[in-house]
């Protein structure tokens, strides 16, 4: 919410991307932090080997080159959020009840500062109290313990857990007995596993960070690069230099797709000197990325008729499956339709076709632009079918590369957080660690929240009765937020470890813990001396990150010992040494090692400078799928333009002054917002035909799947370059109109970029 106080503006940013505005920014967030030394210190040591610490941040991968500074704004600011001097302990949670807490905006409550020590809600005071360790451990195992089914417990995970917490953490759900392991890739990246699977056999992207340095062309769909990944920009520029195309696919043209001034470049930064980031800017309508591909296809495809080399037919038949199938669908398509999709000419569309033909090398990479729609699995594979088209997979310079978001979002779902375990995983897990684990799929973010407000039924075992939460801020995070609240209302114990307050933990069950641990800048000592934790990064790189910072408080512990606590409480009678594990985590890197594919000789590999990437099949043209080979689908081109043409198709956004759920600011720099979030990014004519003008109240409807709709009332409207017909506001506060049956059927993922509403001038009073 913008504050009351100050005056809201906006105007266009013409200026680049990074530069002298990051380094501005940086030093108001050291000095507004007052960290003007352990700040400097932990910008030396973010991303480094040789004891630094990872990024808590993007997962975009380290420099292979040895860049000193191989850092960007917003990792700074969020080091320096989780380095606050202040501190959230008992004085103020007595001082405040959980129903004055909530009244107060998601960022007042996280600028309260560290949480210090574990605390449980008190139902008669209405106030959190302090709680000792060993009866939080208690109160988990009671609750544990007592279920009718282990299924009746989620087991949550944000992307900052490390790869030895979250390996301990799935199996601590296991050998209880549920695949429920819910994860933030469930509303991010699930769209983007499902459909590499079932194409390549692998469920990540096959390219690393020298193949984004080899490519002759770069396609960016879907991705605001200078908030989500802005490390990104250097490879960006790195690009433009040596002459590499770069085509940029969103339905806003950001920042970093037109110009930037990298910050390590001190020569660049001396002379302000920018470099562009896009060769080719394309605006396509939300959802309207399967149609440009389709048509770059169909481009190429009719080029072959007379230029051989057009495709790489010699690729096609020997390492791909389908082929003759996307043929005839691309055929069958046509162009007066992907223009209608898209969003875009013929000319648009052909001007990308020739940029990708002329390339020898070509990669492509998105991010949820292209998943949190309907049919954003379809999309995906689609990405890969223009791919096989020029054998752009298995060499250098080339192939897909989905834009992971958290830190370590990747190494979560690679470690074992997945509620639909292969049956190979789980036959590895029983003989290595000595438990039986259960065979049936789990509950996801989707079906969890589901399972909060429903009794058994056909589609769930059990009612949702414990919810633990590592990390993240689940009811800000998920869609329909006073859904899922009431969904926490009703479990008998919610559990959050975290490191600062946030509105999940005031949305609580009828029992609640609050479990504070280390930050990832945070020293680990345990009995066998300082810990490092390793994490993989979002082009399969894993590498150790070691905490420079003295802890917040002295009552923290680390995730790994939390996790083994409520493990011991709620198995009293487990073999699995978890006391052992904590105080040596090589020792969990040893059983992970004998589990985990790829992770052979796991902690000599992984103390190797810059870590060891996971071996990737597909990259080597080894295709785990059933035919063995490469598999082209042919899926029909949705519709994607509302029938109603007073509807737009609203995508929900990060500003630029936020990481996921954690707002530092109500400003927005690259898009030129200051002092305001309740608002709506609008095309000037959508404006105009609804009698809006700009900066005036709008009020926003939306009507869910499930028929129910959905309001926000006086956001301002603000006017902005984007196809007619679409429309964007930031989340969290626009989840709301996300209805909780808006999921995409394909992958469960909520439909955060595809919200069908109608806007109007705000009502009277």
């Amino acid at each position: 919410m913008a504050d009351e106080k100050k005056q809201w503006s906006q105007r266009d940013y013409h200026h680049p991307a990074a530069g002298w505005g990051a380094a501005m920014s940086v030093m108001n967030v050291l000095r507004d932090e007052g960290e003007w030394v352990d700040g400097p210190r932990a910008i030396l040591k973010m991303n480094h080997e040789n004891g630094g610490f990872d990024c808590p941040g993007c997962a975009w991968p380290d420099d292979t080159k040895g860049l000193k500074l191989d850092i960007c704004e917003n990792g700074i600011k969020h080091v320096t959020w989780e380095m606050t001097r202040k501190r959230a302990g008992k004085e103020f949670f007595a001082a405040h009840t959980v129903t004055e807490l909530k009244a107060w905006s998601d960022h007042e409550l996280e600028a309260v500062g560290r949480l210090v020590g574990p605390m449980v809600y008190d139902a008669g005071s209405d106030k959190y109290v302090p709680i000792a360790w060993k009866d939080a451990f208690a109160l988990v195992g009671r609750h544990l313990r007592g279920l009718d089914s282990p299924d009746e417990a989620a087991f949550y995970t944000s992307g900052r857990l490390g790869n030895e917490a979250t390996f301990l953490y799935q199996l601590m759900a296991r050998e209880l007995g549920t695949n429920n392991l819910p994860d933030c890739s469930n509303m991010c990246h699930e769209a983007s596993g499902r459909a590499l699977q079932a194409a390549l056999g692998t469920g990540k992207g096959t390219a690393d960070l020298k193949d984004w340095e080899a490519a002759d062309a770069l396609f960016i769909l879907g991705v605001n690069a200078a908030s989500n990944a802005p490390r990104m920009l250097t490879a960006l520029s790195e690009a433009d230099k040596r002459g590499a195309r770069i085509v940029h696919v969103n339905p806003m043209v950001e920042a970093a797709a037109r110009k930037a001034i990298v910050p390590h470049d001190f020569v660049d930064m001396a002379l302000m000197k920018a470099t562009p980031t896009s060769s080719l800017n394309l605006q396509v309508r939300p959802g309207g990325d399967m149609a440009l591909m389709r048509g770059i296809a169909k481009a190429l495809l009719e080029r072959a008729e007379s230029d051989p080399k057009a495709i790489d037919p010699e690729f096609v038949e020997r390492y791909t499956s389908g082929f003759e199938a996307y043929r005839k669908v691309c055929a069958d398509t046509p162009w007066e339709e992907l223009e209608h999709q898209s969003g875009l000419t013929r000319a648009a569309i052909l001007e990308a076709a020739e940029i990708y033909h002329r390339s020898e090398r070509t990669l492509i990479s998105w991010c949820l632009g292209v998943t949190q729609h309907e049919h954003g699995v379809d999309t995906v594979r689609e990405i890969v079918n223009v791919l096989l088209l020029r054998g752009n997979l298995g060499r250098e310079g080339a192939g897909p590369s989905p834009v992971r978001g958290h830190s370590n979002v990747q190494g979560n779902r690679t470690c074992g957080i997945d509620h639909r375990p292969t049956a190979e995983f789980l036959d590895r897990l029983a003989s290595v660690c000595g438990i039986d684990p259960p065979r049936e799929h789990g509950l996801d973010t989707v079906g969890t929240i589901e399972a909060m407000h429903r009794g058994l039924d056909d589609r769930h075992r059990g009612r949702i009765r414990v919810f633990v939460g590592m990390g993240g801020n689940f009811v800000l995070a998920a869609p329909d937020t006073p859904y899922t609240a009431a969904g926490m209302h009703q479990c008998d114990l919610t559990v959050h470890v975290s490191t600062k307050l946030n509105r999940s933990h005031l949305e609580h069950g009828r029992e609640a813990l609050i479990l504070p641990c280390l930050g990832r800048t945070e020293r680990d000592e345990q009995h066998t001396g300082l810990q490092a934790t390793s994490v993989e990064d979002s082009m399969s790189m894993v590498h150790l990150s070691v905490g420079m910072k003295r802890p917040a408080s002295p009552h923290l512990l680390s995730e790994p010992a939390i996790i083994a606590g409520m493990a011991r409480a709620a198995l009293p009678d487990s073999a699995t040494p978890w006391e052992d594990y904590i105080e040596d985590y090589d020792r969990i890197r040893d059983t992970m090692a004998k589990v985990l594919p790829g992770f052979e000789d796991f902690n000599r590999r992984v103390r190797l400078p810059l870590g060891f990437r996971i071996k990737q099949p597909a990259r080597e043209l080894v295709f785990l799928t059933p035919s063995e080979r490469a598999e082209f689908s042919a899926a029909e081109l949705p519709d994607v333009v509302p029938a109603d043409r007073d509807v737009l198709v609203l995508q929900t956004m990060r500003s630029h002054d936020q990481w996921n759920t954690t707002v530092y600011s109500d400003n927005d720099r690259y898009r030129g917002v200051k002092n305001l979030r309740t608002l709506i990014f609008m095309n000037l004519e959508d404006m105009r035909a609804r009698g809006i003008g700009e900066g005036t109240l709008v009020d926003i409807e939306s009507l869910s799947r499930d028929g129910t709709r959905r309001h926000l009332r006086g956001y301002r409207a603000l006017r902005y370059d984007l196809p007619r017909g679409s429309a964007a506001g930031y989340m969290p506060e626009m989840n709301v109109l996300v209805g909780f049956a808006d999921y995409s059927t394909q992958s469960d993922q909520p439909l955060m970029k595809n919200v069908r509403v109608r806007v109007t001038p705000a009502a009277a009073g």
